[in-house]
């Protein structure tokens, strides 16, 4: 998140709610954007620019509906806007967005080149206002069980480290995400979720390596990621397919003292998918628990690890708190993750000295070297 000032950065005026500007109203807003926001003390979900009035006031019929996102720019009584639109127009909305004063929102991935997310980095700094990358799984269920394993030094010195997004969909879909552009593809989708926990816990590996392909007949993104992330002491994998029919781990981690394997995906989606509103007195409680595994003398224990609430709102909160002056604001880590998944199709690629080991028309495999990278 740009800006580390801790005065408001609103104005004189505190009276009233942050209003919040969403543009668009596909999957990511109407599941996500549009509850967090609605449901979060402070925060206004005022404007909605959206071609589908209809489908819009159908959820949210007191929020106001305009056509095109110009008419958030150029309105004066916005104060942040939220942009989770195709990957491929996140640079341009939020570079509008910021030169017309506003804060910003951008869904993952950030852009869909280095050059454009330092470009939008630099002009947030220069303007003072707040640029941030919505990172929902920061706060899933499992990975905050896991995350306070790690703090408690539970499984010691940590290993291995396996995380998983995998899903079953063989057939291919006619929608952007699945499409040959720009920010297409499970790796732009899916892979920045990985990354931004994997970077969380363990900070920037020294290598990585990189194996994408298109596996499902007539794919034309990819649809398959195993990224290997290379620590001293510690090997990191990132997996993604779309062809996992059998219910895979989404955690398996190793350490000095225990394992800990976790199956299941954070139900926060789900729930906020099927329509639910916030605040809700049991939310973010997964009912499926995690395996931690110890061996103490030759004896080995296994124990159910209850897995503690995951808590979505709190992304919203912290930008409202944030905006109010209320905390600084923290660095959203954007540049740690464009320096290892945005350079397979950035412009920034060209310029370092990077090995393509093999590539098809199907196939990839890249090996990173992160010092060199940094220098770049």
């Amino acid at each position: 998140m740009s800006n580390s000032h801790h005065t408001s950065m609103r104005g004189n005026d505190m009276s009233d709610n942050i209003r919040v500007g969403l543009i668009g109203y596909g999957y990511a807003s109407k599941t996500f954007h549009a509850p967090l926001i609605a449901g979060t003390p402070g925060l206004e979900l005022a404007v909605i620019s959206s071609s589908d009035e209809t489908k819009v006031k159908a959820d949210w019929p007191t929020v106001t509906v305009v056509s095109e996102p110009k008419h958030l720019f150029n309105d004066p009584n916005i104060d942040l806007i939220v942009i989770p639109t195709p990957n491929d127009t996140h640079f341009p909305l939020a570079k509008a967005a910021l030169e017309a004063g506003k804060h910003v929102v951008v869904d993952k991935p950030f852009t869909v080149t280095l050059s454009q997310a330092r470009e939008l980095d630099a002009l947030a700094k220069s303007l003072g206002r707040v640029l941030s990358v919505f990172h929902n799984r920061r706060w899933d269920s499992d990975f905050l069980t896991l995350k306070g394993l790690l703090a408690e030094g539970v499984l010691g010195e940590v290993a291995y480290f396996e995380s998983h997004f995998d899903r079953f969909r063989p057939q291919v879909r006619d929608r952007w995400r699945e499409q040959g552009g720009p920010g297409s593809g499970i790796w732009y989708d899916l892979a920045p979720h990985l990354l931004d926990q994997a970077i969380t816990l363990f900070g920037l590996p020294v290598s990585m390596t990189v194996d994408l392909a298109q596996l499902r007949p007539g794919a034309q993104s990819t649809d398959y990621f195993h990224a290997i992330l290379s620590y001293p002491q510690r090997r990191v994998i990132l997996h993604g397919t779309m062809l996992a029919a059998a219910e895979l781990a989404r955690y398996i981690v190793h350490g000095s003292r225990g394992s800990y394997v976790k199956y299941g995906l954070d139900p926060q989606e789900e729930r906020l998918k099927s329509g639910e509103r916030l605040p809700q007195e049991d939310w973010g409680y997964d009912m499926r628990d995690g395996v931690l595994t110890r061996v103490e003398g030759e004896e080995r224990v296994e124990e159910t690890l209850l897995t503690v609430p995951g808590n979505y709102p709190a992304y919203y909160a912290a930008i409202r708190d944030a905006l109010n002056g209320d905390v600084p604001c923290v660095k959203n880590g954007w540049c740690n993750l464009h320096h290892l998944f945005l350079l397979l199709r950035s412009d920034f690629f060209s310029q370092c000295a990077f090995f393509l080991c093999a590539e098809e028309s199907h196939f990839k495999t890249i090996n990173l070297c992160l010092a060199d990278l940094l220098a770049g």
